[in-house]
């Protein structure tokens, strides 16, 4: 299944409600293991609430950000566009304070209560988004959002040398019973990616 379909946001939502969704936590190598890693990546950027200690994340899923924002004092409001990585993320998260919002990132506007001092989008949320204007859709909705002195935190895959043959093919996890990998596709008028995940399960003693 393509991720990308007729560069529609709708394609995204789809592949990750059919299929990354219920993989997800088990590709990142465990909730816990995943928020520890999190954790680490917000420690090493000082990320620390000093002006309204409201943070935003865009592409939360299971919290592998949001967990480690709100325990270090943050209010987190975390928006995704899968139900299930945020019901992970609510059973994960307990009494910490973070709300979650399934929808649009780019409509995240509408759920935050007054201006924000940090809003992250990290991990491959910013190479699913479509196409640049929306990108930049995006970033102009952050600055609008931000509090003066706030911080947009970005993360994001090196796309700009395209990857040829077998290297396309990235094997991302497997174990005794499922495989999956990654596979790209670079469109070379923009140097944007569309990303073909699958996976199998082999039945015990069959083949993978």
């Amino acid at each position: 299944m393509s991720l990308w379909s007729n560069d529609r946001m709708s394609s995204v939502t789809e592949h990750y409600a059919t299929h990354l969704g219920p993989v997800y936590a088990w590709m990142a190598g465990g909730v816990d293991a995943a928020v520890a890693r999190g954790a680490k990546e917000i420690e090493a950027l000082g990320l620390v609430p000093r002006l309204t200690g409201h943070a935003v994340d865009l592409g939360a899923g299971f919290g592998m950000h949001s967990i480690p924002l709100a325990r270090r004092g943050f209010t987190v409001l975390a928006i995704d566009t899968c139900g299930e990585l945020l019901q992970t993320l609510r059973q994960a998260a307990g009494d910490l304070p973070i709300r979650t919002v399934e929808g649009d990132l780019l409509a995240f506007g509408r759920h935050v209560d007054g201006l924000s001092e940090l809003i992250l989008c990290m991990g491959d949320t910013l190479t699913h988004l479509p196409d640049f204007a929306t990108v930049e859709a995006l970033f102009n909705s952050a600055a609008q959002q931000l509090c003066a002195g706030g911080k947009l935190a970005l993360t994001f895959r090196d796309y700009s040398t395209p990857l040829r043959g077998e290297q396309r093919f990235i094997p991302v996890r497997s174990d005794a019973g499922r495989i999956l990998t990654c596979v790209l596709n670079t469109r070379m008028s923009t140097s944007w990616c569309r990303t073909c995940c699958t996976s199998s399960t082999a039945q015990r003693g069959g083949n993978a």
